[in-house]
Parts: structure tokens; sequence; C-alpha cells
């Protein structure tokens, strides 16, 4: 979400919420209220709070001038929500912090195994509809959803998945929206 408002210049104010500190401030009756599913993020903008960030994005795409963030093209606006869909759906909520908090011991191998089940199916469908980001040559910010599902992850055998992923690690609005670069990252997670 912060990378599409970086892509579209628009300023706003960030409330950090970390997730791990005092048992997950997500997770406190206050940000209950803003996010029922107690899950990162919760956007109050024009009078309503979205709580999803493919529903965030697109209504920012929706509202606001600047560069689209979700193609024009129906074919392609349909292959980036396949793909958005995927992660969001298969491969993001298997690897969620509560998720692995739940599941004892064996919360890096979990992890990897859903990753990796996940970029097996991802990698053949990015093949096809690549150019130079996730679905042609035009950065959309959904493209991040990629990158967040990367994070401290070997992509070595998956090489569309690594490019693109490099690609994205190349962009101001990228790099200055990265979770690395927020404020409440702790020191030795920092860009």
């Amino acid at each position: 979400v912060a990378f599409s408002f970086a892509l579209k210049g628009i300023e706003y104010d960030q409330v950090p919420v970390n997730l791990i500190k005092d048992g997950g401030q997500q997770l406190t009756e206050q940000y209950k209220t803003l996010n029922p599913m107690q899950q990162v993020p919760a956007v109050e903008m024009d009078g309503i709070t979205l709580s999803q960030s493919l529903a965030v994005i697109q209504y920012i795409d929706e509202t606001r001038p600047g560069p689209r963030l979700l193609p024009a093209d129906p074919k392609k606006r349909a292959q980036v929500r396949m793909i958005s869909d995927l992660i969001a759906s298969g491969i993001q909520p298997l690897q969620n912090l509560y998720v692995i908090q739940k599941i004892g011991a064996d919360k890096v191998q979990w992890s990897q195994h859903f990753i990796d089940r996940g970029f097996q199916a991802l990698e053949p469908i990015l093949k096809q509809t690549a150019g130079k980001y996730c679905v042609g040559d035009e950065v959309r910010a959904w493209s991040s959803y990629l990158s967040a599902t990367v994070f401290k992850v070997d992509v070595g055998q998956y090489p569309t998945i690594k490019r693109l992923n490099q690609t994205l690690l190349e962009i101001e609005a990228f790099k200055v929206s990265h979770p690395s670069s927020q404020p409440d990252t702790p020191a030795d997670l920092r860009a």
C-alpha cells in the first residue's frame, strides 16, 4: 500500500503498528475498530476505512490522479488480479505472523514450504505475463506483493521472480516504501 501512495505521489500520515511489540499492537481492541481482522494495513481516507491491501490499491487507483496502479486493458488487469490473488490468498496467509506463531517449532520450514509451493505456481504464470514488470512493461503498485513474498527468501530456482524482484528494488518509490525502510523497522532489519 505504501508503494501505491509513493507511485501516485500521495503524502500520508503513517501510524506504525508493531506486529510483535506488546504481543502485537494490531491485536488491541482499539485497532480492532479499524480492522476487525486485526491485520495490517488499515487505511483511513475520504471518510472510510479500508483494511485489505488490494482494496486500498484499487480505491487509490480509482480516486486519485497519477500513474495507473492497474492496467487499463481488461486482459492485463485480469492477469494482475490473478497474480495478486495467488499471492494474497495462496502464499501470504500461510506465512502470516499470526499463523507462524501458532504452528510451533518448524516455523521456517513451514513458511518455506508454502512460499515454495506458491512460487512453483507463480513462476510459469509470470514467464507468460512479464515484461519488465509482472504484467508488461509498466510498474504497478500490486507488484510490491511479489517482493513482500520474497523478503529474505532464496529465489534462485525462480529466475523470473528473481529478475522481477531485482527490478522492483531499483525503483525509488519502492525503496522508500519497502518494509526495511519504515520508521518502526528494528535496526537489525533496516535497509
